[in-house]
């Protein structure tokens, strides 16, 4: 009798991930979230609902937020990803970072990517978003210390750009 397990099928895959091409072997059912996590090292994007309701996994999938957790793998294959270590290095993201960090917009930081990235698309598709505009765009993304108000004012200070002397 046989003590080693059965080997499960895999497949090849290319994915587009920051900018760079990555080719591996996963298995159908592997999400993009854990294929991003433990295959390529960008941990950014977290696991915390498994469930698509908490938005703390999301990354952009040609420029729209998703949330990885509820992506397999092989559907991301010939989309653009870019996950919140992508943007790190984004001029356009920068002011979004410095607002999270001058409002102390992250407690915990667990949500942080995942408002980071969803504001992100949303402050490009609509500069000067209205404070409903913000909110209804970030329906879906929990941050379980309550710092909402916090992580509101910094997208608001993003979104209305450069202060003018």
């Amino acid at each position: 009798m046989s003590t080693q397990a059965p080997s499960r099928p895999q497949v090849a895959l290319t994915l587009h991930v920051n900018g760079e091409e990555h080719t591996l072997r996963v298995e159908p059912r592997e999400t993009l979230l854990d294929v991003l996590r433990e295959r390529l090292d960008l941990t950014g994007a977290k696991p915390a609902c498994d469930r698509g309701e908490c938005g703390a996994c999301a990354v952009l999938l040609d420029g729209q937020p998703i949330n990885a957790c509820h992506w397999l793998a092989v559907q991301a294959a010939g989309h653009a990803i870019v996950t919140i270590e992508g943007l790190a290095g984004q001029p356009d993201f920068r002011p979004l970072l410095e607002a999270l960090v001058a409002a102390d917009a992250g407690q915990c930081g667990y949500c942080t990517p995942g408002f980071a990235v969803a504001a992100y698309a949303l402050l490009r598709a609509e500069p000067g978003a209205g404070e409903e505009t913000l909110r209804w765009g970030l329906v879906g993304h929990t941050c379980r210390c309550n710092a909402y108000a916090g992580i509101m004012a910094a997208i608001r200070q993003a979104g209305a750009g450069p202060r003018r002397s």
